[in-house]
């Protein structure tokens, strides 16, 4: 695997940031605004204005909060009960089939309850039409968010979002407390590092089973850890990949998996991350605050893979599932 195809839109090792628009994740429908891509060599991310030049710059809009970006567009579609489909429609109006592989898959579908609840990480099949469908990765009634992470062929990596509201009775679950360990399956996950606003910051998981280091850890789409942020409130979405890969003759198969993040504002965030093992992919979450300011969710036991409605492929904890 190229660096190319191991990237969602951001680089491996480098920093992957959210952008500065927080709020804009309410735009989902209708079609938001297509983002601004244009960017000033002097300023990489920012607000839309000018610098000191007078040169015009440009707002990074983070990943995940427009349903409709630099000419392509996100559509739910109808689908047989118990599935979800959606196509990508291009500049034209078109719908898109030609797309790059990345992390090994043409298309990753991640969806979470708005919040943050019932995550899953999931793999469509497309039809030679263009539309993409999976069973549906929904696990009950309430507002949940979509996010396609793709690369159209000859065009950039992109991740587009879309409300689907299920209906039925459901109660909002409030965020857990940061902490910083979590279990899944007999597995305890530590996390070491803090989210700082602004700035590049190393978190590092460290992965025990029944109390001994895990080093054997399996390649899961082409890598030994898949991290998925979500920030409190808006749902902005990053999605980054270990520092390392499998066979590159220095990482490791575990016990530890490394990522290197950044973040534009202090805030709640969640972070999801997939690691597989003996077969199985599982998933732990953590929730993290960034800077000083930010006041984490409500005060409640930290239960980052509490119950969710059962997933539907047997992968890890229910909820929380990958095909």
């Amino acid at each position: 695997m190229n660096t190319a195809t191991k990237l969602s839109g951001f680089a491996l090792g480098l920093a992957a940031v959210f952008g500065a628009a927080y709020g804009v994740g309410q735009l989902a429908d209708p079609v938001a605004p297509a983002a601004e891509t244009r960017h000033d060599t002097t300023a990489e991310h920012g607000s839309a204005g000018h610098d000191q030049a007078g040169t015009e710059t440009a707002v990074q809009i983070p990943g995940g909060l427009l349903v409709s970006d630099r000419g392509y567009t996100l559509t739910p579609v109808p689908a047989p009960s118990g599935e979800f489909a959606f196509r990508i429609t291009g500049p034209g109006g078109r719908t898109v089939t030609a797309f790059d592989e990345a992390h090994d898959k043409r298309m990753h579908l991640i969806v979470t309850r708005r919040d943050l609840s019932g995550f899953r990480h999931v793999h469509p099949d497309m039809a030679p039409d263009g539309t993409w469908q999976v069973a549906s990765p929904f696990g009950g009634p309430g507002s949940w968010r979509a996010f396609a992470d793709f690369t159209p062929t000859g065009g950039q990596p992109l991740t587009l979002g879309v409300d689907v509201a299920l209906p039925g009775a459901f109660t909002p679950r409030p965020v857990p407390t940061p902490a910083r360990t979590t279990t899944v399956d007999g597995y305890t996950v530590a996390l070491d590092g803090d989210l700082l606003p602004g700035k590049t910051a190393k978190l590092t998981l460290t992965i025990n089973r029944n109390g001994a280091p895990v080093t054997d850890l399996q390649p899961y789409l082409g890598a030994y850890g898949h991290l998925v942020a979500l920030r409190q409130g808006d749902l902005a979405y990053l999605h980054v990949h270990p520092d390392g890969e499998p066979g590159d003759g220095r990482t490791q198969p575990g016990p530890q998996v490394t990522f290197y993040a950044e973040v534009p504002s202090a805030g709640t965030y969640r972070l999801y991350l997939d690691f597989q093992h003996a077969g199985t992919v599982r998933t732990v979450e953590f929730t993290l605050v960034a800077g000083t300011s930010a006041e984490p969710g409500p005060a409640t036991p930290s239960t980052p893979n509490s119950p969710t409605p059962a997933a539907t492929d047997g992968h890890g904890e229910p909820g929380h599932g990958h095909n």
